[in-house]
């Protein structure tokens, strides 16, 4: 029997997973990634790399991809609270184009399932946050493409609260809308 519950999201291929949480007086033990149970519901991956960042609120880090070397994560927020967000951009797809997001949290505990073809980002809602992500490849820096993070054709609600700020790094400011990118899966 599995520890996990997968739900299919609006693109088929992204995937939340919920830990069933064991926890008592002490505190509470829940298993992250058992590869037979993750395999047995669509997410037939080897990971490789694992990272971790740490962000004040109003960050959004993204939207990242890897051209020639994509990455399929499987993200979590430890500390904190973010939104994150996975933008289709495989060219042939039903959904291309389209995008999915869930708030994930140290609390609530979900993680997102994110395959490669996807540009990927999140926004900081607390007032820190811990964000760790399992890769499928290597990150390589010299293959990095982005997509912008408020192109208005994608339309994404980042639950930015109307009195919030977005803190960008300088080349997440500049990235191309979709119908500039001159790259696709």
């Amino acid at each position: 029997m599995s520890n996990f519950i997968f739900t299919k999201t609006s693109i088929p291929d992204v995937i939340i997973v919920e830990p069933k949480v064991f926890g008592d007086e002490r505190g509470y033990f829940m298993e992250i990634y058992v590869e037979k149970d993750f395999k047995e519901n669509g997410i037939d991956v080897d990971f490789i790399q694992d990272n971790q960042s740490r962000s004040k609120k109003g960050v959004l880090r993204g939207l990242h991809f890897q051209k020639k070397n994509p990455q399929g994560k499987l993200v979590r927020c430890i500390e904190g609270e973010v939104y994150d967000v996975a933008v289709d951009l495989r060219k042939n797809s039903p959904t291309f184009g389209k995008w999915e997001g869930i708030v994930l949290s140290a609390e609530n505990k979900k993680q997102f399932f994110i395959p490669e073809g996807f540009a990927h980002g999140f926004y900081v809602l607390s007032e820190i946050a811990t964000f760790c992500y399992k890769c499928t490849r290597y990150y390589a820096p010299d293959d990095e493409g982005g997509l912008i993070w408020n192109d208005p054709d994608i339309g994404i609600d980042w639950k930015i609260p109307t009195d919030g700020t977005v803190l960008l790094s300088d080349k997440d400011k500049i990235h191309p809308t979709l119908k500039d990118l001159d790259f696709f899966y």
